[in-house]
């Protein structure tokens, strides 16, 4: 059993840097390959986003075997008693979908780094293109099917008309409206509302997260209140990883990831679209 998380949820660069090299703490990188080559946070194991996810044609964003989750966690170093805090090159897309993948196997010591690199190389912490040798470890990853964080299809189906469920579409206004199409069908979950990942982003504060009362009241205005169980999509469960990551620094206290999305979603012939 994973231990008690050390850091909150929403890590800041400063804090992070006090505690750089402490016990027990791991960093993980999940920008570009080239990118953390050129310069990542002392002491930062690097991740490729494509050791966590998986595809089944057509459909991407799913969870791995747990043969691949074991080795990917394995090589960075994972243990039960480990603190990760995780961080990327593009705001937090690809460590918040570290962070789910966690919650999907237990793991509930973690952290994303607020802004992520953007914060932490804009605001001068120190950076290094020496190449951090990860610890191995032993890692077991087995994926809990019955785990609070992961809603699948048939969930969803079951849920359409559930009131005390909200379907939250992390997807740009085009692709929820079905003027922009990724998969055989256009549209979005019926019911679901649309907030883009992007928005949950202070773009004038180097992609931290923005004011946690302004959100909340953009996402109340929506329909998505504390009380209900919050399901979170896109096309692949990327984007809305965030949205996920998001939702629980804001106190929410039941959300979901749909892995699938609307790869999934819409590449089926027996799923209601809106």
């Amino acid at each position: 059993m994973a231990e008690t998380a050390r850091f909150p949820l929403i890590l800041e660069p400063e804090a992070l840097e006090e505690r750089l090299g402490e016990e027990n703490l791991i960093i993980v990188d999940l920008s570009g390959s080239k990118v953390h080559a050129r310069y990542h946070i002392p002491g930062a194991v690097h991740l490729g986003y494509g050791e966590i996810v998986a595809r089944r044609d057509p459909v991407g964003g799913l969870l791995p075997e747990e043969t691949q989750l074991s080795q990917a966690m394995s090589a960075i170093g994972l243990t039960p008693e480990t603190h990760v805090v995780a961080y990327d090159d593009e705001g937090g897309g690809k460590a918040a979908r570290l962070l789910w993948t966690f919650d999907s196997i237990g793991h509930r010591a973690y952290s994303l780094l607020n802004g992520g690199l953007h914060a932490w190389a804009n605001e001068v912490h120190p950076l290094t293109d020496r190449p951090t040798e990860p610890r191995r470890s032993d890692y077991r990853a087995r994926v809990d099917p019955q785990s609070t964080a992961l809603a699948t299809c048939d969930y969803i189906l079951e849920h359409l008309d559930d009131p005390s469920v909200a379907l939250l579409d992390a997807r740009s206004p085009e692709e929820y409206r079905g003027l922009r199409r990724y998969s055989a069908r256009a549209g979005h979950i019926p019911g679901a509302v649309n907030m883009d990942w992007v928005n949950g982003m202070d773009q004038n504060r180097n992609l931290r997260l923005r004011d946690a009362a302004a959100l909340t009241k953009e996402l109340n205005a929506l329909g998505v209140t504390p009380e209900k169980t919050v399901v979170t999509y896109c096309q692949t469960h990327h984007r809305s990883a965030y949205s996920y990551v998001m939702l629980k620094w804001l106190g929410f206290p039941s959300v979901k990831g749909y892995a699938g999305s609307w790869s999934e979603w819409g590449n089926r012939d027996d799923t209601p679209v809106e």
